[in-house]
């Protein structure tokens, strides 16, 4: 699978350059001068609006164009309206390849809001930097997004909004050890999710450095339906907590069978479970003794927050979940920079997004470190009868 990933990334990066060849011609500066000239500044949307994690792309969507909407009843930005262009990956890495290469070869996007997952940003990936066009994924969590792992060099056009792996994992590591008394933990993993991977992996290591200690470590992949072999193996483990770092819909299930299995110890996990689909999924009551970490809290008590729910809540008629407030405070990025370059070439956009400091968002004042990851907390979640509950806030 890896290895046809590569050969599409390849074909598609070579298609694109033939494209950039014959759409822009060969004069250098060529797709400056474009942007420079262009009417309205065209942001693309690489988004999951379908497939397994919809409600992630949906709600990045909904948030980003309600910035967008704000700065163009306003104005727009250099006198320019932005066009927000949204594109449907269907929540998978070659279709999200697919997709960036549309945006950059056809509709001569200057910038890319996307992918929700870690896997599918990383699946466009090489096709957007081919290009030079800078990129901020919402929600994509593992290190590897932003920092090479063979080279261990920044990727230069790549960014994000979200915390990382590392401080998720460990944040939900340190709610379990000192606010639940846990003791022992089993690890539940999606086997095909480097963000899974990433989760347990700084959680096994922040727990057992603080004397907890990792009973069981299993794995499922997100095609599984039936959990309730390997959830009585787990409870015959008889762990304090279970962490089960995946996405809503697996997790719904996971959650719900192993209620019915009869285990009450809390199940623990990351954003990936912020979804009105998780409830729908588990249901209610077997979410009770549930956590999770999370970007923000629509209740926390902040007047931004506040304020962003409103607005929100007028537009869409329902409370924004986290990739909303993340959607949200990426196109506020994404306008700050352009202002700040005083021109929307993706070149200066790249440029002005790495010197982003306290830029003031939902999910926190916003500043990139050199690694293009933004220096925020995080905060921990309760399931209560179906709603989440803000629990804590964490500092980085």
């Amino acid at each position: 699978m890896k290895r046809n990933t590569r050969i599409f990334a390849l074909l598609a990066a070579l298609t694109l350059f033939i494209g950039l060849l014959t759409g822009c011609g060969a004069g250098g500066g060529g797709e400056t001068k474009q942007a420079a000239d262009a009417k309205e500044i065209i942001i693309g949307g690489n988004l999951e609006l379908s497939g397994a994690v919809a409600t992630f792309g949906t709600a990045i969507k909904n948030g980003a164009q309600l910035y967008f909407d704000e700065v163009n009843a306003a104005g727009g930005v250099l006198g320019k309206q932005i066009k927000f262009d949204v594109l449907d990956n269907k929540s998978d890495a070659t279709e999200a390849t697919n997709v960036a290469t549309r945006l950059i070869t056809q509709d001569k996007v200057v910038a890319i809001i996307g992918a929700a997952t870690t896997g599918n940003t990383m699946g466009y990936m090489p096709v957007a930097i081919d290009a030079k066009i800078p990129i901020i994924t919402p929600s994509g969590t593992a290190l590897e997004v932003t920092v090479d792992p063979n080279t261990k060099k920044v990727r230069d056009y790549v960014f994000r909004t979200c915390f990382i792996d590392p401080f998720q994992g460990t944040a939900m590591a340190n709610f379990a050890i000192k606010d639940l008394k846990a003791k022992t933990a089993v690890l539940y993993i999606d086997n095909n999710s480097p963000y899974s991977k990433g989760l347990a992996q700084f959680f096994e290591e922040s727990f057992t450095k603080q004397g907890g200690k990792i009973v069981g470590k299993e794995a499922f992949v997100p095609e599984d339906q039936d959990f309730k072999a390997t959830l009585t193996k787990i409870k015959g483990l008889n762990p304090d907590v279970i962490y089960v770092p995946a996405y809503y819909e697996p997790v719904g299930k996971i959650v719900k069978q192993g209620r019915e299995l009869g285990i009450t110890v809390p199940f623990l996990g990351g954003d990936g479970w912020d979804s009105p689909k998780l409830p729908e999924i588990a249901g209610a009551a077997a979410l009770n003794n549930t956590y999770f970490t999370n970007h923000y809290s629509s209740q926390q008590d902040d007047p931004v927050i506040k304020e962003f729910v409103k607005k929100y809540q007028a537009k869409y008629g329902q409370v924004p979940d986290t990739f909303a407030a993340l959607g949200y405070d990426t196109a506020v990025l994404l306008v700050n920079a352009i202002k700040n370059a005083g021109d929307a070439s993706p070149e200066k956009i790249k440029d002005a997004l790495a010197k982003s400091k306290d830029v003031q968002a939902v999910t926190g004042k916003l500043s990139f470190d050199e690694n293009h990851n933004p220096i925020k907390g995080a905060v921990i979640l309760e399931m209560k009868d179906g709603k989440q509950a803000f629990k804590t806030y964490v500092k980085p």
